[in-house]
Formats: C-alpha cells, structure tokens, sequence
C-alpha cells in the first residue's frame, strides 16, 4: 500500500494536460507522478528536469506546460524553511554527501537553526531541542537517507497528526532531491565553495570532514 495516495486523474482539472507527453511516451500515467501531484509545481518542476535529464526538447516542454502552472494556492502549506534544511541536512548526513552538508548546514543556520541544535542533530531523539514533529521528520529523514532505504509505513504514520499529504510529499521532496544533489555532488566530488566550506567547521558534531570537496582532494 503506497504511503501516500496518488491523486486520481480525474480531481487532476487544469493540469490533467500536462500528463499527456508522459502518457504519450510511457503508454500510462505513472503513479509517482500523481503522488507528486498534490503538490502541483513539485509534478511540473519534475517534468521539466526529467525531460532536461533524458535531452528533450525543453523550450517546447516549458511553452507548453508554463499555461497550466497553477498559482500558488497551497502555499500557506509550505514547510518552514529551516524545517526545509534540516531535511535536507539529515537525509544528506545518512547519505554520506559532505558536499550537501556543507551546503544545507550553512543553510540551516543562515534560517535560523542554533548551532547548539546542530550539534545536537545526531542526538535528535532524546534532545528537548527538537519537538516531537521534528523527531518525526528526522526519523523519516534519516531513514530515507540509507541506502537502501529504511522508510517505512511507520514513519508515516508518525507524520500524520501534524503534517497533510501535501505537507508530506513536500517532506519526501526535499529527501529526493537532495538525493539527486548527493549523488550528483559525491560523484562528481564538486569542490567545496569557501562560504559553506568554513562554515563546515561548525559540523564537527556530524563528524565532517571535507573529504574530496576541496582544490586539495
């Protein structure tokens, strides 16, 4: 049973055009991609990647969809954004990218996350720095960030009494696409800028190092 419901095709309205090239090209509309759709300008935001990242024509992908895009109706439901970094903390932590974080730490506290909360973030469970909506992100987080993944149907549940389903596939957004960003980083060992790498003095809780991140690797 999926964790989150996809949206039917038929609630789609307005936006059910823009399925009509994944169909075209699959035979189907993929379920994922109507997960995705309860955020909508997740589902268009993703069209526009995939089709960069398999070379399509992404000038007449982007005239083509830029009509349906949707004002930002649901945007009272976006998750604060230092809830944002420390999902994109966590999950690149259990990944293993220093180069993410790096990038999401200096991001973290540039939104106003304490560094006596940083450097508790390893010890989230049992901190009173973290409040039990955010033990439940990070479980989730955190779990999603192994390889293989470690989310489960439980992890969900535990969202549920404080999260919508849109809220969630926001949560599972930032997971995933921080996992592109740490796959893309750590296998291209992109160089550390020197903003986030000095601020990475400030992960030694995480026990960063800079790894191959740096001009010197």
């Amino acid at each position: 049973m999926a964790n989150v419901d996809p949206v039917a095709q038929s609630d789609l309205g307005d936006l059910a055009p823009a399925l009509a090239g994944v169909e075209a090209f699959m035979g189907f509309v993929p379920n994922s991609t109507l997960t995705m759709a309860h955020m909508p300008h997740l589902m268009l935001g993703f069209s526009m990647l995939s089709s960069a990242v398999f070379g399509a024509d992404l000038k007449a992908l982007a005239e083509q969809l830029t009509p349906m895009i949707p004002p930002a109706s649901d945007s009272n439901q976006n998750l604060s954004p230092d809830l944002v970094q420390l999902i994109a903390l966590s999950s690149s932590v259990s990944s293993g990218c220093r180069y993410c974080q790096a990038h999401t730490g200096h991001n973290a506290a540039k939104f106003g996350v304490s560094q006596e909360k940083l450097d508790a973030l390893l010890g989230y469970r049992d901190s009173p720095l973290f409040s039990e909506l955010e033990r439940a992100v990070l479980d989730l987080s955190f779990a999603a960030g192994e390889v293989p993944n470690g989310s489960t149907a439980e992890h969900f549940d535990a969202l549920r009494p404080y999260f919508s389903d849109r809220q969630i596939v926001q949560i599972v957004g930032v997971i995933s696409l921080f996992g592109f960003l740490n796959r893309w980083n750590d296998t291209m060992a992109t160089t550390l800028e020197s903003v986030p790498l000095d601020f990475s003095e400030n992960l030694s809780s995480l026990g960063w190092t800079p790894g191959k991140h740096t001009q010197d690797a």
